[in-house]
């Protein structure tokens, strides 16, 4: 059950930042012209990069330690996800990947 969880969390992100990417893509080629699904490649390529980097939140927890510190609070839990199945590893490999992958092969 956890991995469909996964697998379905997995493809809304996939699809949900594939029709964001587009919209900025055809943005970009309203702007300044060009070639679409050579801006859609890269588009892609970068946000995949993007989340498979950062995609496990661990950048603002490491921002969060500072003010956490300050005020007397003890750092987040890592198990507190928001009702997130994917983890950072999960995210790259379901999500970022093949963004990075659909990227490259729309520039080739």
């Amino acid at each position: 059950m956890t991995v469909l969880r996964g697998l379905r969390e997995a493809l809304l992100l996939f699809v949900v930042v594939g029709a964001l990417v587009a919209v900025a893509a055809m943005t970009w080629v309203a702007v300044a012209g060009g070639d679409y699904t050579a801006r859609l490649g890269i588009g892609l390529v970068v946000v995949g990069g993007l989340l498979g980097m950062t995609g496990d939140l661990t950048l603002s927890r490491i921002g969060m330690l500072g003010p956490r510190a300050t005020f007397g609070a003890g750092p987040e839990r890592e198990t507190a996800g928001g009702g997130r199945v994917l983890t950072g590893v999960g995210i790259f490999l379901f999500v970022g990947l093949p963004l990075i992958v659909v990227g490259v092969l729309l520039l080739t």
